[in-house]
């Protein structure tokens, strides 16, 4: 039975799923409609709203080798094959995942130590739009060998008013084992070129 993670939670992935080596990492959301309610609140436009997942592969001091560490719709495969973005969703719309993130944990290079998942928000600043248009966001992980739901994360009670960028989880190391954590923490960055220079 899937784990139902809080803000701030970790887990060992080995504890929760032994034997794991190939999981999928799904990202989904909605964007708000213009009536009360929803998880981050409400809000009047919906055009145009494109949100993108995105994997930062960070060494043991927290940074990015090079722009190929960046795992997203325009960099789909890590140069070690262990870590591919299925694609971008460029609406969000339908349920279940949103976007897709395959990991395979034995190809991982050894001096990457984190893999940061994010959410961030295509032209944002542009569309003035951020995390409070945002509803029913989470993120979990499946074990491709059974298929079987291993953790999730929902996004639940926390306002996002000017946050453009959403840290969903991170999966590290500890002691050579891969660990997963709930972040659910908002920033705000100019776009994807923004981030990666704030992680360079």
């Amino acid at each position: 039975m899937a784990i139902n993670l809080e803000k701030g939670q970790r887990i060992s992935l080995k504890k929760e799923a032994p034997g794991l080596t190939r999981l999928m990492c799904g990202l989904g959301w909605d964007v708000a409609k213009p009536a009360k309610g929803g998880l981050f609140g409400m809000f009047s436009q919906t055009a145009d709203f494109d949100l993108d997942a995105s994997v930062l592969c960070l060494n043991a001091q927290g940074r990015i080798k090079n722009d190929a560490d960046v795992i997203y719709f325009g960099n789909l495969n890590h140069k070690s094959r262990a870590v591919t973005h299925l694609g971008d969703n460029l609406t969000g719309a339908g349920t279940g995942d949103d976007e897709q993130i395959i990991l395979d944990l034995p190809q991982i290079p050894p001096e990457i130590s984190k893999l940061l998942f994010m959410v961030n928000i295509y032209r944002c600043l542009e569309r003035k739009q951020d995390f409070s248009q945002v509803s029913n966001a989470f993120v979990r992980l499946v074990d491709l060998a059974n298929n079987k739901e291993v953790a999730r994360y929902n996004l639940s009670g926390a306002e996002y008013q000017g946050q453009t960028s959403m840290i969903m989880a991170e999966i590290y190391r500890d002691n050579e084992e891969w660990q997963m954590a709930a972040i659910g923490k908002g920033i705000k960055v100019n776009g994807l070129e923004d981030l990666i220079r704030r992680y360079s």
